[in-house]
């Protein structure tokens, strides 16, 4: 495993990363998993729940329950990208290559997360990506988080909105996870970043 300041002597192209793939990208799932593969970087790919969480929040269920079937909805997700030719993985490590996290094992051994809706695989991934040390990109279905219809570039305050869970920005904050947030659906702007070109998006910035 690289340490930290391996890590931040990389050129951010090169460096290893968390990607979270929220489920509302479920349709384009197929051309973002080609893109992590081509970008040849060590990517942990942890997935959203899609409509396989859709369901079990339909169900009105106690938390608990809720809370584990929700986790599972992830693996499921998880395996529905591993079509695409992705391998996947249960352990919590820096891989050599894209792989994708199924996260419900090593949730299950830790539980380090409260058992709420309030926490989505929004903050899963980034406890994930402050376990490991590293960055983290969410991609999900709007171009960042905004303010009266504007984009928000930087964040290092706690703000409520809509576009992420309630506790994913208080978390990055806390734990240092740099994070951030990208529209998957626009052709073009996951490739770029992934390659150190800057897009458009929102960025939390934990301040050190």
């Amino acid at each position: 495993m690289k340490n930290a300041i391996d890590l931040l002597s990389m050129d951010p192209a090169d460096r290893a990363l968390v990607v979270k793939v929220g489920g509302s990208l479920f349709p384009e799932a197929g051309g973002i998993v080609s893109l992590l593969k081509k970008s040849g970087r060590a990517l942990v790919v942890v997935p959203g729940g899609g409509p396989f969480a859709r369901l079990v929040r339909s169900m009105n269920l106690p938390d608990e329950p809720a809370h584990w079937m929700a986790i599972l909805a992830m693996d499921q997700f998880g395996w529905y990208m591993a079509a695409g030719g992705l391998p996947v993985t249960h352990d919590l490590s820096l891989p050599a290559r894209a792989e994708i996290l199924l996260p419900y094992r090593i949730l299950r051994e830790r539980d380090p997360l409260p058992h709420a809706w309030d926490v989505t695989s929004d903050t899963i991934a980034a406890w994930v990506a402050s376990e490991l040390g590293i960055d983290l990109l969410l991609l999900k279905s709007v171009d960042g988080i905004t303010r009266e219809g504007a984009l928000i570039p930087r964040i290092t305050e706690p703000l409520t909105c809509d576009e992420v869970d309630p506790c994913l920005i208080p978390f990055a904050l806390a734990h240092q996870v740099r994070t951030t947030i990208l529209n998957g659906r626009v052709e073009g702007r996951v490739g770029d970043f992934l390659n150190g070109r800057e897009v458009p998006g929102t960025v939390i910035e934990p301040r050190l």
